[in-house]
């Protein structure tokens, strides 16, 4: 999945990237995010799809969920199993989840699917595999970041999506889900200016380089299990 990012060198440089002033601040923006958008209760359980090495798994569980982490690359994972926080992890693709129909509360995808190439085959797998719902993190084309960063370092070999796009993919999950957009990361830079001017910067417009998306099943709609 992390093809420029490969060997046990690599995964400590990508989860180092989190430890730097702008790779923190946007992380802490792009977590804050999902987490108002599901507003999990403690213990909710959460399938961390495409995990990396552990970071917002590592996030999830210290707010309180049980967590899963599926990974297919070794590096990427045993660097993820080496940090602990208290996660499970599975060595699986997103195309092929091992797991049965509705066996956790919630599946989350952060800036994971945007390196799988089949992302509405994944897309339905992870909907196979919810009871309540999921929560996507992409990277939106339509964003300052995308013109800075397209093709290049650890964005190289990414999709961009747009909500558009994301719609398009949530009409082919049975049943449909009620779904939320919302984006971050407007002013990508991450200098002091952009840490200052981006909690004023509404939530609801379209432009941050982060989009969250959240797809929430009707409870009153059953359930048909996707072949």
């Amino acid at each position: 999945m992390y093809d420029q990012w490969q060997g046990p060198s690599a995964a400590e440089d990508y989860d180092a990237w989190y430890r730097t002033v702008r790779g923190a601040w946007i992380a802490d923006a792009e977590f804050a995010l999902m987490m108002k958008l599901l507003r999990p209760m403690p213990g909710t359980s959460v399938l961390d799809v495409g995990s990396g090495t552990g970071y917002f798994s590592r996030r999830f569980a210290a707010a309180g969920l049980e967590v899963t982490g599926l990974e297919p690359d070794p590096a990427m994972l045993a660097y993820a199993l080496a940090s602990g926080g208290g996660v499970n992890y599975v060595r699986a693709a997103a195309n092929d989840l091992p797991f049965a129909a509705r066996s956790f509360d919630y599946v989350a995808a952060v800036t994971s699917l945007c390196f799988v190439t089949q992302a509405s085959r994944a897309l339905a797998e992870m909907w196979r595999v919810c009871r309540s719902g999921l929560i996507l993190g992409l990277l939106n084309r339509r964003s300052l970041l995308h013109r800075m960063k397209r093709g290049t370092g650890s964005y190289r070999g990414a999709r961009w999506d747009t909500a558009d796009e994301v719609r398009a993919w949530s009409r082919r999950l049975d049943p449909w889900p009620r779904m939320k957009v919302r984006s971050a990361v407007f002013l990508p830079g991450g200098g002091a200016g952009a840490r200052f001017v981006e909690p004023l910067i509404p939530a609801a417009l379209p432009w941050g380089g982060f989009l969250a998306v959240v797809m929430h099943r009707s409870a009153s709609v059953p359930v048909r299990v996707l072949k």
